[in-house]
Parts: structure tokens; sequence; C-alpha cells
């Protein structure tokens, strides 16, 4: 029987399984109207609309200091340091958290407390006091040595020629980075079903394939949210190595709005560069944990873009209207 679905009548089957016809005076779903959600956005898309025409009518935000500022060669040259110091710190906050997860999972008790007690420690000190220590550190040890333990050294040099204050706020960081990144690791690690990884032994996969191809791909789909975003905590914690006096993006632009007395465009320099590199991280972190989407999702979720293309063929599908029945 061939059934059109134009037709009032649609064959449909009733709970004991027998096809029944439906009837053409069958009640229709009356649509749910939200009034106040439209207030709600009416309004909200009117305080945007009158922030935006701040931005662009107030001359305090002198956008005009803001463009002769934005490229300049000094903040050009400070972004760097900023993108220098957040890569370091990152990079050895987590081969660092990386090694504090395993020996807190490990079955030594020794290295257990060691990791715990760096985690509990450097979790505690704010991250200024941790930096100002490293880059006094001169104070507590004018030359270090390198030599046998409680032996003779083998060779001295003095603190203050080896540890600059970029050496220090590196330091500083990726110690302290590493605190949170050991935690987010071992969440990501114990998400883990262990009955994976003892059927994986009983079958007699060796133990870095257990962990390359079953622990790893799981682990990250639990570690990369919290670890994008303790990236990008640290990127903006950056500005607070102002107080060393290193050349980065909010240190230069204080410097500058300190001789030309223009606090607010300058403020907003550092704060477009901040929004536009949190944005690309934003994406990278979106890109990555697309990929190791895969072995839970048979389709790897859309990406923004597609987003925005599936949506538009929505709006065509409903402006253009059915195009009649099918046999």
């Amino acid at each position: 029987m061939s059934v059109s679905t134009a037709s009032a009548a649609t064959a449909v089957r009733r709970f004991d399984g027998r096809p029944e016809t439906a009837r053409s005076d069958a009640p229709t779903l009356a649509r749910a109207r939200h009034p106040w959600r439209w207030v709600g956005s009416g309004v909200a898309l009117l305080l945007v609309a009158q922030f935006a025409h701040g931005l662009i009518t107030n001359p305090g935000w002198d956008w005009p200091t803001f463009g002769q500022y934005f490229t300049a060669s000094s903040v050009l040259a400070a972004l760097r340091v900023t993108l220098e110091l957040t890569v370091w710190g990152t990079v050895l906050g987590f081969l660092l958290g990386g090694a504090l997860a395993v020996a807190r999972l490990s079955n030594n008790p020794v290295l257990r407390v060691i990791s715990w007690v760096y985690v509990w420690a450097f979790r505690s000190i704010p991250l200024i006091v941790q930096l100002l220590f490293w880059f006094n550190i001169a104070y507590l040890y004018r030359r270090l040595s390198i030599g046998i333990p409680f032996g003779p050294a083998f060779y001295e040099f003095p603190v203050n020629e080896v540890l600059s204050g970029f050496t220090a706020a590196v330091i500083g960081l990726a110690l302290h980075q590493a605190a949170y990144s050991a935690e987010i690791i071992r969440a990501g690690f114990l998400s883990v079903d262990p009955g994976q990884l003892e059927a994986a032994a009983a079958l007699g996969l060796p133990r870095m394939r257990q962990f390359r191809t079953i622990v790893l791909p799981q682990a990250m789909r639990s570690i990369l949210p919290n670890a994008s975003n303790e990236v990008i905590s640290l990127f903006k914690g950056t500005s607070i190595v102002s107080v060393m006096a290193i050349a980065e993006l909010f240190y230069q632009v204080q410097v500058v709005y300190g001789r030309n007395g223009r606090v607010v465009p300058l403020l907003m320099v550092a704060t477009v560069w901040y929004i536009l590199l949190t944005t690309v991280l934003s994406v990278v972190q979106h890109y990555i944990e697309r990929h190791y989407a895969k072995g839970a999702h048979r389709t790897p979720p859309p990406t923004p873009l597609q987003r925005i293309g599936i949506r538009f063929q929505e709006i065509a599908v409903i402006a253009t209207g059915p195009r009649g029945g099918t046999r």
C-alpha cells in the first residue's frame, strides 16, 4: 500500500502492533509561546547596543591612541616575552606535573608522600610570593655547585650570572603550574576503568602499549578541558611577573602609560591582545578535543564553522518550506 505524506490518513501502528489509520480530526499540538523570553532578549540586546554605542562615541576610550600602540614594536616585543613565558611554563609545568601524577599513583609510599607534599605546598603559596622568592634566591644561595651530595664539588658558579629575571619567572611559573597539572593528570588517569587494563594484561599486551592505546586516549578526554583552562590561566597570569620588572605585555603597557598618561587606551591594548590570544588557544583546544573524541563518538562533533553551516541550512529549509509529498 502506498501512503502519501500529504494525505490526511497516515498509516500508524497501535500499541498491539497492528496498523490503523490516523483520523483526520486528530488534535494538533499548539506551539508553546514564551513572551518573556523575547522581552529578556530585547532588554539584553538593548544593553549590548548601549555598551557598543559608548565604546564608539565616548572620547575617553581614545581609540586613535589605541591604534597607535596596538602594533607598536615595543608592545609586540613584550607580547613575544609573554608567549615565551607561557610556552616554557606550560611545557615544563606539565612535564613535571606528569611525573608527580605518576609518583602519586605509584605503589611506592615515599614517592606518594613526596608528590603529595609538593602539590600541597605549591598550591598553598600564592604565585606572586613564589616568583619573588625565586627572583631573590641569590640572597640565600650566592653560589651553586655540582658534585657529590655532601661531598666535594666539581663545578661552582654564581647564581646571579645564571638565574636571570626571565629564568626565575619561568621556574616560578613552571613549579606553580606543575602542582595543578599533577592533579589534572592524576584525575584523568583515574577516570579510566581499571577493568580495561586488567583485560589488556590478560591478553598479554605490554604495559607501554596499554598506556599508549588504552589509558592515554581515554584520559586525554578528561585532562584536556581542565588542562586548557590552566594554560589560558597561565597565559593571563604571566602579567604578575611585572612585579619582577620583566618586560612582558602588561609591564610594557604600564611603562608606556606612565610616560604619556593615556591609561585607558593602553590598558585596552593589553586587553585586546589577551582576548585575541585566548581565543586562539580556545580554538586549538576545540580541535584537540575533537581529535580525542573520535574514540567516544562514531562521528566527531562538528566544528564551529560546520555548526554555522548546519544552522544556515536549517534556516534555508524552513524558508523554502516543504517540497511536496513523496511516494
